[in-house]
């Protein structure tokens, strides 16, 4: 009697434990409460419970009820999906409340487990279709060599950044390109070049119209009015586009590196160190005044800034500063550890660029002193900075590195705002109207670009 008893309870058991739900195995039951059972038929000895055993309540409106169900490991079943509008308000059963709570914990589990998966396919679908572009130019592509196509991991352009646009390449020099001007009251694009020639350009068929042959190489070049001045070897060649006046102007010693004019002086900065001056008057149009020394070593830089005063920048690594109206230094400003490639200035700053992969940010200070106020830092030597603004008036900083590329920032955020790619690095930078701007690179190629105004929308 014993045994038939115990086999009644068992089959009574049984009977309220409800079959395997075949629509949640699949991962698609939306009914709460189901008739079925979701949870696995495990051994009799988890099956058949003692009659003393109790049941904690559970509504079916908790956190834990909501969460995903999954199977265990052993078995390849997807968790099944909560979905709040297939929600029933009816009260389950203690049966159901139990089958919830034994599952409680696998589902947390599966539901970590799933998100991984998931986490790791995503991954492994951005790796085939998203290809991260580096802002560098593919050294293959420069050379028609590239075979990975759109997905190379470098650029296949010449520039990237938005709001310009390149125009002409213009291509007779052979050597470095080393500076452009546009002449007051001009139509013709002036270019120097070490490889001994001063190029005019025609600026609205981009021909080369005129060439002069100087024996020497160019190493600077400047207008000013409807003056060109050429830097040579031992002397600044000077033309007048009005008058047609050819003039060699002699004194410096070595190559003429640099150019500038302010407060009617021209000033040119020579191999030896020393700073050439001339002053232009209507009796005389050149006269030397002054030769300003203190350099020991090349002077590669000069800038006019406000309150009439000269920056210089040398191979000495320092910068100096000099009065115009004395033609005297005043200060020697030590913040770079290499050759000072670079100045300009805006607004009120100076900056300044290095050899040692540095631009400087100079501030004037209540002591009358320029400091450091900033120091933007390069993966490359800085060669040349140049200033303008774009089509919306906003100030633009153009950084030409060793790495054969120019960078652009917006000022004062130095936020990259885009970069140009050359064959050899940019050693020369021009301005003209309406938005144009030129570059010169190391193998004789002149880019002319040009910001693109912002599509009105019409009202």
């Amino acid at each position: 009697m014993a045994i038939i008893t115990t086999t009644k309870r068992t089959e009574g058991f049984r009977r309220t434990t409800p079959p395997t739900c075949k629509y949640w195995q699949a991962g698609r039951c939306n009914r709460n409460p189901c008739q079925f059972s979701h949870s696995l038929p495990t051994s009799p000895s988890n099956v058949y419970y003692n009659a003393n055993t109790t049941y904690k309540h559970s509504k079916m409106a908790s956190s834990s009820a909501k969460k995903a169900i999954k199977k265990p490991e052993n078995c390849a079943l997807r968790a099944v999906e909560y979905r709040p509008e297939a929600m029933s308000v009816e009260k389950p059963t203690k049966c159901e409340q139990k089958a919830v709570a034994d599952v409680e914990d696998v589902a947390t589990v599966a539901k970590c487990e799933q998100k991984a998966v998931l986490i790791e396919k995503t991954a492994d679908v951005e790796d085939v279709t998203t290809v991260d572009k580096s802002r560098n130019i593919c050294k293959d592509w420069m050379t028609d060599n590239c075979v990975h196509g759109d997905l190379c991991q470098n650029l296949h352009s010449w520039f990237y950044g938005d709001g310009f646009s390149t125009l002409a390449k213009l291509h007779e020099h052979n050597k470095a390109i080393t500076g452009i001007a546009l002449p007051a009251g001009s139509n013709k694009l002036i270019s120097g070049s070490t490889d001994g020639t001063v190029r005019a350009w025609d600026c609205n068929t981009g021909r080369c119209v005129h060439m002069i042959h100087l024996n020497s190489q160019v190493t600077s070049l400047i207008s000013e009015g409807p003056w060109i001045f050429a830097g040579v070897k031992n002397a600044v060649k000077a033309w007048n586009i009005q008058t047609g006046a050819d003039v060699t102007l002699d004194g410096p010693k070595g190559q003429v590196l640099s150019l500038n004019v302010g407060n009617d002086i021209l000033l040119a900065g020579a191999e030896d160190g020393v700073i050439y001056a001339w002053r232009c008057s209507f009796e005389s149009p050149f006269k030397m005044v002054a030769t300003l020394s203190g350099h020991s070593k090349p002077v590669v830089s000069l800038a006019i800034g406000c309150h009439k005063m000269l920056y210089s920048g040398s191979m000495d690594h320092t910068i100096k500063v000099w009065d115009l109206d004395t033609l005297q230094c005043t200060m020697t400003l030590n913040g770079h550890t290499d050759v000072v490639t670079s100045l300009i200035c805006w607004d009120n700053f100076l900056l300044s660029a290095s050899s040692d992969c540095t631009v400087n940010v100079w501030v004037c200070t209540e002591e009358g002193t320029l400091e450091v106020t900033y120091t933007h830092t390069h993966e490359n030597a800085v060669l040349g900075l140049y200033g303008m603004t774009d089509a919306e008036a906003k100030p633009i900083l153009f950084c030409s590195c060793k790495d054969n590329s120019v960078r652009m920032y917006e000022l004062p955020t130095f936020l990259e705002r885009g970069r140009l790619f050359t064959r050899q690095e940019v050693r020369s930078f021009g301005i003209g109207p309406g938005g144009l701007f030129f570059t010169g690179d190391g193998t004789g190629l002149l880019n002319v670009w040009k910001w693109l105004e912002e599509p009105k929308v019409p009202t």
